[in-house]
């Protein structure tokens, strides 16, 4: 029979669920902030932009795992189209297959044994696979022809040094996250 203790640390389904739920969109919303603020911004060179909400997407996979960063990824993707007037244009069939590309990335990414990759090394999987999908869908659904993927010389070194910038600010947010997590529930060392 657990003690007063314990029972009183256990949380209810609903309220467990609620904070699931609080959390999916708070990270879903900072990430369509991001989106938004970067399709502002001119790009890196073209065809290159810094991916900030990837750092979200990476932050919500350390934290809760794949399935939560898939929601806000899908959600990120289909508000800022609807906010940015894109919804079913070019740009957002490119971002949708970016999208997809690094959540299959990240799915692989994730079953390796242990803690995995990291934020830096989840964020630099997810930032060239979705160069590979963005290239890959523009390719199938507007250049069919092969001098496009000459731009992979280009943007995958380019996708690799923003996913490395993205995956120390995620590392960040996660130690960050972690250790407010810990204070709250009186882990913090002395």
């Amino acid at each position: 029979m657990p003690s007063i203790t314990e029972g009183a640390l256990r949380e209810p389904p609903a309220l467990s669920r609620l904070r699931r739920d609080t959390h999916l969109a708070w990270m879903a919303a900072f990430a369509v902030g991001l989106h938004l603020l970067e399709a502002a911004l001119p790009p890196i060179i073209p065809g290159l932009k810094p991916g900030l909400a990837n750092v979200v997407t990476v932050t919500a996979l350390c934290l809760w795992g794949w399935r939560t960063a898939a929601m806000v990824t899908l959600l990120r993707v289909v508000v800022a189209a609807i906010f940015l007037g894109t919804l079913l244009a070019p740009g957002f069939w490119l971002s949708l297959g970016g999208a997809l590309a690094a959540l299959a990335a990240l799915a692989l990414g994730s079953l390796l044994p242990g803690r995995g990759l990291g934020p830096v090394g989840y964020s630099v999987l997810a930032a060239v696979a979705h160069i590979g999908g963005q290239l890959a869908v523009a390719y199938a659904l507007f250049v069919q022809h092969a001098g496009l993927f000459a731009l992979v010389p280009i943007l995958g070194p380019g996708a690799a040094i923003t996913g490395t910038i993205n995956g120390l600010a995620a590392y960040a947010l996660v130690q960050e996250w972690e250790s407010r997590a810990d204070d709250a529930h009186g882990l913090a060392s002395p």
